[in-house]
């Protein structure tokens, strides 16, 4: 069922100047001396060359990489040795150099091996990835990448470009006049990936022939073929929509959104030959017209020089320059021996008879002309005052950005303003200051980043070092409870050695009182005084007991340790006292031994029993701290230590002296009273 169609706001129809080109058959445009194959053959990013000049390649091979999604590989149309690799003149208006690769053919068209995919049974994503990689575009004029329009997948409807609407152009004519079955496998490889409902193939009436070569290829396939009024620019890709399926498609947004996806004949052919054959984006259709010998269409390699076509054309004498595209959308080359891309779908040989001069801009009169004809239903005079005044925010808001560049508005304009050059310019200008925002943005991120990541550095190493600080302070702290704990005997040991000194203290005077009570006992017979005496000894001995017993226990708690030199001096003298002590008491028992031999009396024997057993208690006190002297030199003694040492010397001395006392109190060998 036909479709019912809608036509879009606008339009113009300009002389076709069809006729001289598309009756002769495609012919192959032969092999050029020397191919300049520009890098950028999509509209995303350059590949990226993978060869070196010098290099000898095979046709098929694959010279520069894909370099993001938007970009498509760059393969070498013919064999032959790399001569160059840098900037070249590219096919643009703007007449700058670009990257882009020098190859100079070896004319033994020698292939790679050529390896065929299945896409009817292979996974889409693997399909998808073919198509970037044989370097598929869209030839139509855009240069969008193929593998990205085929991405989406439950569309509605499929819409086929064959309009071909701008005068001059005919090769897309002549392709579906004789190649009609590979653009039908073409669009079954689309359908099946993006899953179309339907697809509709508009081709405008002027092109009879093709229509009935496409229905024919078309029978049984469910794909229709729908005639349009030839009408420019109905081949533009939302008034094609526009007039198919009746929807349109808003400013910034893309047809996909709304179901609808739309691709040119000979991109549909170029991705059945890249799959069905595995042969590379390298060469497409170009109509060679105007001031020639020999128009016609001609198969040409990517990268052949424009001049050189058209002088293998026939190119007239009067031909002052060559126009790529259409009279309409197309410009002049700035550099004539540019070399093809794959937008390049014409060239025409302009000459003054052809193409005469434009009459010098007049100013705008305000008749609006140029609105009625345009398809985007803008305003083009008020973008063209704000491109002129440098207005460029304002031509935004104004929605310059919906112009096609058809240029319809300039071919109607009365004061013959070259519109679409303005448009073009503050298109450029807005473009430059949106990447110069980009930069500044980017460069601004980066700063914040370089300043986040100064202050995470300085953080993390604030971290770091407090951890340090605290495993420093955890092991300061394990080394004072270490310390603590030591201390604690120390203390133990002080206090056990202050303890001792202060019992020899009292065993001293006890040892005083002894010896006062023996000499006084001794002087006399015993009267009521010295009964007094001998009890005031025996309360002393008992003192002097309890003194031993706590000496004793004091010198056993105290701790061992390394001697220091001031405890080994205290341990000689305590020794040299312990022999004066032996001394001592060696003279008493002597006098001991001869006390019996008198007769004394009842009391006077009392007084020499309690000196003597005083003297035993003095020993049994000397033994003690004898033992504690001896124990004490292991220990590692503090100043409190030492101190305890010398009391002890001095304790020692003042027992010897009692000893000395003693024994010269003891009652003297006599005859009895």
């Amino acid at each position: 069922m036909t479709p019912t169609l809608t036509p879009f706001h606008g339009g113009v129809h300009p002389p076709e100047h069809k006729q001289q080109s598309s009756e002769a058959p495609i012919r192959a445009a032969g092999l050029p001396p020397l191919l300049r194959l520009s890098l950028a053959q999509s509209m995303g990013a350059p590949a990226r060359p993978c060869v070196s000049v010098g290099q000898r390649v095979l046709k098929g091979q694959r010279l520069a990489d894909a370099d993001g999604a938007m970009s498509v590989a760059v393969h070498a149309p013919t064999s032959g040795v790399v001569r160059a690799i840098g900037p070249l003149p590219l096919a643009h208006p703007s007449g700058l150099n670009g990257p882009g690769i020098e190859l100079e053919p070896d004319g033994d068209e020698r292939w790679i091996e050529l390896t065929p995919l299945d896409w009817r049974h292979a996974d889409p994503a693997q399909v998808l990835d073919t198509l970037q990689a044989r370097g598929v575009a869209g030839l139509g004029g855009a240069l969008f990448p193929t593998h990205l329009k085929l991405a989406r997948r439950g569309l509605d409807t499929l819409v086929v470009n064959g309009a071909e609407c701008e005068p001059y152009i005919t090769c897309d004519d002549r392709l579906m006049r004789e190649r009609a079955s590979g653009i039908v496998a073409g669009i079954a490889l689309a359908a099946q990936l993006t899953e179309a409902r339907q697809v509709l193939i508009g081709i405008e009436d002027n092109k009879p022939q093709a229509i009935a070569a496409m229905r024919a290829a078309c029978a049984g396939s469910g794909f229709d073929v729908v005639v349009i009024p030839t009408l420019y620019p109905s081949g533009g890709a939302k008034q094609l929509i526009h007039l198919l399926t009746g929807k349109a498609v808003p400013a910034g947004r893309r047809s996909t959104e709304f179901g609808v996806q739309c691709l040119n004949v000979a991109t549909l052919y170029t991705a059945a030959r890249a799959l069905e054959h595995g042969e590379p984006a390298i060469q497409r259709l170009v109509t060679l017209t105007g001031a020639v010998a020999r128009p016609g269409n001609v198969e040409a390699l990517l990268g052949t020089p424009a001049d050189w076509l058209l002088a293998e054309a026939g190119r007239q004498a009067d031909s002052d320059q060559i126009i790529m595209g259409g009279p309409m959308m197309g410009f002049a080359l700035p550099d004539a021996s540019a070399g093809l891309t794959q937008a390049s779908n014409c060239l025409i040989a302009a000459s003054p008879t052809l193409f005469p001069p434009r009459p010098p801009a007049m100013p705008c009169i305000r008749c609006g002309d140029c609105a009625q004809v345009c398809p985007a239903e803008l305003q083009p005079m008020d973008l063209h005052w704000f491109a002129k005044a440098r207005q460029f925010d304002k031509a935004r808001d104004a929605h310059l950005f919906d112009c096609i560049e058809c240029g319809a508005c300039s071919y109607v304009c009365p004061s013959q303003i070259p519109l679409v050059d303005y448009y073009r310019f503050a298109k450029s200008e807005l473009w430059a200051s949106d990447r110069d925002k980009k930069a500044a943005e980017r460069a601004r991120q980066r700063h914040e980043f370089r300043q986040f990541r100064l202050e995470r550095d300085k953080t993390e190493k604030a971290e770091r070092l407090a951890q340090r600080s605290a495993a420093l302070a955890s092991q300061a702290a394990a080394s004072t409870a270490t310390a603590a704990d030591a201390p604690s005997t120390d203390d133990a040991g002080k206090r056990a050695a202050i303890e001792a000194a202060m019992a020899r203290a009292a065993a001293r005077q006890a040892e005083q009182t002894a010896a006062k009570a023996d000499s006084a006992a001794s002087a006399a017979a015993p009267s009521d005084d010295a009964k007094r005496a001998a009890i005031e000894a025996a309360m002393a001995r008992a003192a002097a007991r309890k003194a031993e017993q706590a000496a004793a226990k004091a010198d056993t708690a105290a701790p061992t340790a390394a001697p220091s030199d001031d405890a080994k001096r205290a341990a000689i003298e305590a020794a040299m006292a312990r022999a004066a002590a032996r001394k001592a008491e060696q003279a008493a028992a002597k006098a001991d031994t001869a006390a019996p031999a008198a007769a004394p009396s009842d009391d006077a024997k009392r007084a020499a029993i309690e000196a003597a057993m005083a003297r035993a208690a003095a020993r049994k006190a000397e033994q003690a701290a004898a033992k504690a002297d001896s124990a004490a030199p292991t220990a590692a003694p503090s100043d409190d230590a030492k101190r305890a040492a010398i009391e002890a010397a001095m304790a020692r001395a003042a027992a010897r002296r009692a000893e000395q006392a003693a024994k010269a109190a003891t009652p003297p060998n006599s005859e009895p009273q």
